[in-house]
C-alpha cells in the first residue's frame, strides 16, 4: 500500500484501518500512541512535508511516478484535507452523538479541485493552518470523550481517539510517499 489512489472501487471507498491498527510499511502502530504523542508529532508534520514537497523541486512537484500514484503536490494537498476533515470529524465526535460522517473521496477530490495545479505554497501554508486547528480541536476532547465514536460506512464505527491517530498515519505514511517522490527516500 505505498499509495492510496484508484482508479475506481467499484464497491465504493476502501474500508478504514481498523482501531489496532498496524502498519507495515511506515511502521505506526496505533495502539502504541498516547493522544499526547500524537499531538506532539502532528506539531512536527508540516515542516517535514514542507521541507519534503521543497525537495522534489518544480520538475518532481507535479509528476507522477507511476500510474496510480500520486505526484508529490497531490500527496501534499491530500495531507491538507486529511487534517481538515480530521478536524470536522473530532469536532464531530466531541459534538454529536455518534455521527455519520462522508467518505473523503480521495481521487475525486485529486481530480475536481485539481491538486496538480495549485500553488505549493500555499497548499503548506494550509496543511499547516490545518495541522494547527487539528491540534486546537483536540485540546477541546475531554479525557472521557477519546472514546466518543463516529460511523462512516457500515460496519465502520471508530473513536475519536482513532481519528486522531489515523490523522498521524496519514501524515506519516504519505510523508514517505512525498519523500519518495521528490527523490529524498
Amino acid at each position: 500500500m505505498t499509495s492510496y489512489p484508484s482508479q475506481g472501487h467499484p464497491t465504493g471507498p476502501p474500508a478504514l484501518v481498523g482501531e489496532a491498527h498496524a502498519c507495515a510499511e511506515c511502521g505506526l502502530v496505533f495502539s502504541t500512541l498516547t493522544v499526547e504523542e500524537v499531538l506532539a508529532q502532528l506539531a512536527t508534520l508540516p515542516a517535514q512535508v514542507t521541507q519534503a514537497v521543497t525537495a522534489a523541486g518544480p520538475d518532481l512537484l507535479r509528476e507522477r511516478p507511476a500510474p496510480g500514484t500520486w505526484s508529490v503536490l497531490e500527496y501534499a494537498c491530500h495531507l491538507r484535507d486529511v487534517l481538515a476533515t480530521s478536524t470536522i470529524r473530532l469536532y464531530r465526535a466531541r459534538t454529536e452523538t455518534r455521527p455519520v460522517v462522508e467518505p473523503m473521496l480521495n481521487d475525486l477530490r485529486a481530480r475536481r479541485f485539481r491538486y496538480n495545479e495549485l500553488d505549493p505554497a500555499a497548499i503548506l501554508a494550509e496543511l499547516a493552518a490545518n495541522a494547527h486547528g487539528l491540534r486546537d480541536e483536540a485540546d477541546q476532547v475531554g479525557p472521557r470523550d477519546w472514546e466518543r465514536t463516529v460511523a462512516r460506512l457500515p460496519g465502520e464505527e471508530r473513536t475519536a481517539r482513532w481519528l486522531l491517530r489515523n490523522a498521524l498515519h496519514e501524515g506519516v505514511h504519505h510523508l514517505a510517499d512525498i519523500r519518495r517522490g521528490s527523490g529524498a527516500a
